[in-house]
């Protein structure tokens, strides 16, 4: 069964399955602050676990709890409360660590749509030259769970396409495709954090350089 009704949630119908609870619902918002709309999740979790204590839980955290400019952020340490949570709470489960989705639709906010978005329109915006991201496309997850995660024991696992890649990386990226030129002044800022990925995967991830994976990104979802 499938929790939630979001760009996660919409992307997991495929494998959907009474033997498995895919919790996606809930605080998406890294930005978010209010206390009310953390517990409502949790509240949610709790609940929709004691309805199914026999089912095996997929929960979707972020990577952000690596990120060591974050440490104080509600957001962050909210995800680290509820990982904790599951993990001394649940039986069965299994939780996922994701990357800066890419996909159709979702949060305009999330950082490809701001910076398609802000070229599609000509705006101008700042790029921060040393910043980082990781990418991961929504159909992987459901790809990725289908074939190594869903009989994995209880386990936590940082899941995005191993490679942090550069701002312009994914500006230039989306000016191929658009056929147009972005406009943006540069800084001498920004940050990325790096995180430890498993043979899973780069297993997954396999044959496939940073290059194609960024060009097929912005090939599908532009």
């Amino acid at each position: 069964m499938i929790i939630g009704n979001g760009l996660i949630a919409n992307s997991l119908t495929g494998i959907d399955s009474k033997d498995y609870v895919f919790f996606a619902s809930g605080v998406s918002n890294s930005l978010e602050t209010k206390d009310s709309e953390f517990e409502r999740e949790f509240s949610l979790l709790k609940t929709t676990y004691e309805q199914h204590r026999e089912k095996k839980i997929i929960y979707f955290s972020t990577l952000s709890i690596h990120d060591q400019s974050k440490q104080n952020s509600p957001y962050v340490i909210y995800k680290k409360n509820i990982e904790e949570y599951i993990k001394n709470n649940i039986d069965h489960y299994l939780i996922l660590r994701i990357g800066n989705i890419v996909g159709n639709g979702g949060n305009p906010n999330t950082l490809f749509n701001f910076l398609k978005n802000q070229i599609a329109h000509s705006n101008q915006f700042t790029v921060h030259t040393k910043a980082r991201r990781l990418l991961l496309d929504i159909e992987d997850i459901s790809k990725f769970l289908e074939s190594y995660c869903l009989h994995l024991p209880n386990k936590v696992i940082n899941f995005s396409f191993p490679y942090n890649f550069d701002l312009k990386e994914i500006i230039g990226a989306i000016e191929n495709e658009t056929h147009q030129k972005a406009c943006y002044s540069e800084v001498n800022e920004g940050d990325f954090y790096k995180v430890d990925f498993e043979k899973e995967i780069h297993a997954f991830f396999s044959g496939m350089s940073p290059e194609k994976y960024l060009e097929t990104l912005t090939r599908k979802y532009i």
